[in-house]
């Protein structure tokens, strides 16, 4: 299979790693906090912002409701533009469309916006395996195709990546410039990678992008983005190709400016994104530019089997990175922990869902449930609750640890026999306070916590001897 392998079965080897990548938590202790404050800042700006959350699901849920009925309105309103729209139903489809548009459009290089389907999908590696070299023209995706790496965040894709790590991807490959350049600073960086991608647009035969937005209405697909790479990758080559997977049809153009709203405030804490591009078909014979060729690729890959699930509202999602920017297991362990292409609290509900819970099932553990995600989530998507979800059949099909299963078994043993459960709550107390005063470095079965953190000794007695002392 081309593409990045899913290792999100690996999630524990893959997080304790993380944890001791001091690159890794440099970069993430950089970045903590400023989504969260923007965020903050441009949802208090508008008061009438849980009212649009409210709109924008009750959209998203009747578009669910009658999903087949809009994408076969969208494809009528693509081909009456001149468009083509091609169905995928799984990843490998999807790679066997692109690469025969890419055959007959004899290209030698593939230019490419932002597009998460696409790392789904496998779409690099497989176009570099059949001799077309593809080019990531966003500046975040750029860096990490120069590394090798996949995206560790669907908004901010080189978020886990240092200035000092920029600077030596761009000596390696940009070999053929003066080595004494200066490229400690971020605006040198920028001004190198502008200068590199610039020639690059003017050479691909074909450009792909994702898709914010498929409108019904219109036929037009939208993309959002704060650089112009987009529209320089949709508009300079004579084929441009969309990918994007099928939940991301909205009604009509009043439904996409609900979106909007939401869009940019929750993933960046932006008003608006600097460019909002909306494209519908090939050039016409008036128009001074653009594609010769405007082909969709819509891809199913297990989103029509979530349809009338439990997990159905996962679709309602609009990848803003909310829940991953407050989410502290995120924050902790950065996205390559999750083994896929989705991490965070969304990733731990969709993987599952499109790579099954034997793959993907320890990622709906990584929570803490603190809720903040699903606080944030500007479609309301209940995500601790699928997480439950998800955990509960893990447990049925018999995936979870042994240890973990026994451990429970014991605890349910104990919890239905009040006298034992005080009786071990006691013993646990004082063994606790006698073994440290203020912290522990090692815990007794607890190794997996007490590895990375600090576990407080109890201060006091357990809650109910406390709680008797209160009532006397």
């Amino acid at each position: 299979m081309s593409g990045h392998v899913p290792t999100s079965s690996a999630f524990k080897s893959n997080s304790q790693e993380a944890l001791v990548n001091r690159n890794l938590q440099a970069a993430l202790r950089g970045s903590r906090g400023n989504f969260i404050a923007k965020r903050a800042a441009a949802r208090a700006n508008v008061p009438e912002f849980d009212d649009i959350r409210d709109q924008a699901r009750d959209m998203k849920n009747h578009v669910l409701a009658n999903l087949d009925l809009y994408l076969e309105a969208y494809e009528k309103k693509v081909t009456e533009a001149g468009g083509h729209v091609h169905w995928a139903e799984t990843a490998e489809d999807a790679r066997r469309i692109v690469l025969d548009i890419c055959r007959k459009s004899n290209a030698k290089t593939v230019n490419k916006g932002k597009t998460m389907i696409s790392e789904e999908c496998g779409i690099n590696d497989h176009l570099a395996e059949n001799g077309i070299k593809p080019v990531e023209t966003d500046l975040g995706e750029y860096i990490i195709q120069l590394r090798g790496e996949i995206p560790s965040h669907i908004i901010a894709p080189a978020v886990h990546v240092t200035v000092p790590e920029i600077e030596e991807a761009f000596r390696k490959h940009h070999a053929h410039l003066p080595p004494d350049r200066d490229l400690s600073e971020l605006a040198s960086l920028q001004a190198e990678a502008r200068s590199e991608l610039r020639a690059k647009y003017f050479e691909a035969e074909v450009g792909i992008t994702g898709a914010n937005m498929l409108i019904a209405e219109t036929g037009q697909s939208v993309i959002v983005t704060n650089e112009g790479n987009g529209d320089l990758s949709q508009s300079l080559p004579k084929v441009h190709i969309v990918m994007a997977s099928l939940e991301k049809i909205v009604p009509t153009l009043e439904d996409s400016a609900t979106l909007l709203r939401l869009l940019a405030r929750s993933a960046t804490g932006q008003e608006m994104s600097v460019y909002t591009t909306f494209s519908s078909g090939p050039k016409r014979s008036e128009d001074p530019d653009g594609p010769e060729e405007y082909h969709v690729v819509l891809l199913d890959n297990g989103r029509s089997n979530m349809i009338g699930t439990e997990f159905e509202e996962m679709l309602r999602c609009i990848r803003c990175g909310a829940c991953m920017n407050h989410c502290p297991v995120y924050q902790s362990v950065g996205g390559h922990a999750y083994g896929w292409v989705y991490p965070g609290p969304m990733g731990a509900v969709l993987t599952p869902s499109l790579i099954g819970v034997e793959e993907g099932g320890q990622l709906p553990n990584a929570s803490t449930f603190c809720g903040r995600c699903e606080a944030v989530c500007p479609m309301r998507i209940p995500l601790p609750k699928m997480m439950r979800s998800w955990r509960e059949r893990e447990f049925e099909k018999n995936l979870t640890p042994s240890a973990t299963r026994y451990g429970l078994g014991v605890w349910a043993w104990a919890a239905q026999r009040p006298w034992a459960y005080r009786l071990a709550a006691r013993i646990a107390n004082r063994s606790l306070g006698i073994t440290g005063k203020s912290k522990f470095s090692k815990l007794p079965l607890a190794g997996g916590w007490t590895k990375f953190r600090d576990f407080p000794a109890p201060q006091g007695g357990t809650f109910m001897d406390q709680w008797k002392a209160g009532k006397r």
